[in-house]
């Protein structure tokens, strides 16, 4: 068995973990981190662990966890685990980091987009961008993994193999995105008071959205140039999902075929990523709860562009789903074990 430790777990992203581990037919949860919960029974902060989880939450010592289990997953704030992770703790147990700490290559541009000062620098060479789908082999031998972003994630999956096949004009990508309330986290904000959320439609983060370096970052990888984009977010009253519209201009000669040949190509032989059928297009009821990404495009010959949309679940393939997919590449086990679920529905 693969034991595991949660730091955060009572969080939304650390919630959703503990409910998919605890499916995990190769797993163990040896603890339950929440500084918040400390001594507080799990199921008391989650009552739909009731009877399920009888577990006290512990603190936050990742020095003491990693003595203990195999690899901590750490759903925290950003800042947080660059500022406790060093060589020691990854010579003992491995670890994926849920936050944004490692997930930008150029520390300035982290420090720049997350206003923190980076505490470890020299870790993030060493950490690999846990998007299964593009660094598959990268992943198995990690010892350090950056989960993405759940905008990165649904963003860069729609995209990335129109990039890769050349297909589209790289200075034209504009992206809209459009998240459930979940994504910003459990902690009191005005922002996501009922009566703030609750019929009503809003883009934030204009133009300084600090998911945007990172979905730059690995587009430009796809493209081998770099890349720039308009992505501009939206917050939309429901409890969690993501579905992202983007937009870009076709190279010449530019068909439906070639497109669709692009997208089976990367892929026809993935498990979570799901490519619609011609003119059926992705809607965030048809991933709830599960670790699929639904994608497909729509080309407007009138305009010479494309329209790209993508459709995932924001605490699943966005974060908890995605990080145990990367903890199944690190140890060696089918990457889809405790993640076959259905999208729940309705």
């Amino acid at each position: 068995m693969i034991k595991v430790g949660i730091i955060g777990s009572t969080g939304y992203a650390g919630g959703e973990l503990t409910r998919l581990l605890l499916g995990h037919k190769e797993v163990e949860i040896k603890w339950y981190g929440s500084k918040s919960y400390i001594d507080k029974k799990y199921y008391e902060v989650y009552q739909n662990f009731f009877k399920i989880v009888d577990n006290k939450c512990l603190g936050d010592s990742i020095d003491e966890l990693s003595s203990m289990v195999d690899v901590i997953f750490t759903a925290t704030p950003q800042g947080f685990c660059s500022s406790l992770m060093n060589e020691e703790i990854l010579s003992r147990t491995k670890v994926i980091d849920l936050s944004a700490d490692f997930r930008i290559k150029d520390v300035d541009i982290y420090e720049k987009w997350y206003g923190i000062h980076h505490k470890i620098p020299k870790l993030i060479e060493q950490a690999v961008y846990g998007l299964c789908e593009i660094n598959r082999s990268n992943i198995k031998n990690a010892r350090l993994v950056a989960n993405p972003g759940c905008y990165p994630t649904c963003t860069i999956l729609s995209i990335y193999p129109l990039l890769k096949e050349g297909l589209i004009d790289i200075n034209s990508i504009i992206v809209d995105a459009k998240s459930g309330a979940s994504g910003a986290g459990r902690s009191a904000k005005i922002d996501n008071l009922y009566c703030e959320v609750n019929e009503n439609i809003k883009a934030y983060g204009i133009t300084n959205h600090r998911h945007t370096p990172e979905i730059e970052e690995q587009l430009s990888y796809a493209a081998g140039n770099d890349v720039r984009i308009n992505f501009t977010p939206h917050l939309v009253p429901m409890n969690r999902g993501i579905l992202t519209t983007a937009y870009a201009s076709l190279n010449s000669d530019t068909t439906y075929e070639k497109v669709k040949a692009a997208y089976d190509k990367y892929y026809d032989e993935e498990k979570f990523v799901r490519v619609l059928d011609k003119d059926v297009y992705p809607q965030t009821k048809w991933i709830k709860g599960s670790n699929y990404v639904d994608v497909n495009f729509k080309i407007d010959d009138r305009t010479n562009r494309i329209i790209i949309m993508g459709a995932m679940d924001n605490l699943n393939k966005g974060a908890a789903g995605q990080a145990i997919q990367n903890m199944n590449l690190m140890f060696g086990i089918e990457e889809t074990t405790g993640l076959i679920q259905v999208p729940m529905f309705p």
